[in-house]
């Protein structure tokens, strides 16, 4: 049988294109134009497997859309669409139980892979796999939320250098990647003199910044790096604040 997925977006170009996507790759597709009709079309939610959900809306917005639809059914998986994520965003969803983001506008390839790696995780839930642990603090925001259908499961601390990062990427087809994140010296100077202390590239703040430069990564290309490897060259300047506040571990 055919798995059934409800999309909810304002656009009425997004939901056709997204619609004959998904149709095309075997999916049962409904369609909502704003969360009081998704809410109407989603019922129970016994009848849907998935929701592909905007979160930029008209009305009710997508996390208050997103609350309520779990309130119906908690385990149904919903991925979050939007071009402006955000950290704040992150949290507030995974809060309330998001499955995925994606990127606005999506690839096609990119929509598939996110439906895919969704409903396999529920599918692992049926089954009595122990769900991963959540955690809720915006340093570790990454390795807890999947971005384009990829995840990523660690930080690998054994058999690395001071200067590198080693992490475990999950692709939607259950293909695991070791990507390498380097710490640049320039960066770390960079941090010394804008903040007037040393964090070397063994502290754990540089962890936190390869985190968010593969999340990036991730988010903006939907793919993982093809010589996998990344480098932190730049930091935020909205960072150094952090960087003052950082333990010196």
């Amino acid at each position: 049988m055919s798995k059934r997925v409800l999309i909810i977006d304002d656009e009425e170009n997004i939901r056709r294109v997204t619609r004959l996507t998904l149709q095309a790759a075997g999916y049962e597709v409904g369609e909502a134009s704003d969360g009081e009709r998704g809410l109407e079309t989603f019922g129970n939610g016994s009848e849907w497997d998935a929701v592909l959900l905007d979160q930029r809306m008209p009305g009710m917005d997508g996390l208050e859309t997103l609350r309520r639809l779990k309130e119906r059914q908690p385990d149904v998986p919903v991925i979050m669409a939007t071009a402006y994520a955000s950290i704040e965003l992150a949290v507030d969803a995974m809060k309330l139980g998001a499955t995925d983001f994606v990127r606005k506008p999506m690839t096609p390839e990119i929509l598939r892979n996110a439906v895919t790696a969704c409903l396999a995780k529920r599918s692992a839930a049926s089954r009595g796999a122990a769900p991963a642990p959540r955690e809720e603090t915006t340093e570790s925001i990454i390795q807890v939320i999947t971005m384009n259908g990829f995840t990523i499961l660690k930080s690998d601390a054994a058999q690395q250098e001071p200067d590198e990062r080693r992490f475990v990427v999950k692709s939607p087809t259950g293909t695991e990647h070791e990507i390498l994140v380097q710490i640049d010296p320039e960066a770390v100077g960079y941090v010394e003199r804008m903040t007037r202390r040393r964090l070397p590239a063994e502290n754990s703040f540089w962890t936190s910044q390869a985190e968010r430069v593969l999340g990036d990564y991730l988010w903006k290309e939907g793919r993982v790096p093809p010589t996998r490897k990344l480098i932190v060259k730049d930091i935020d300047r909205d960072d150094l604040p952090m960087a003052e506040r950082w333990q010196s571990i």
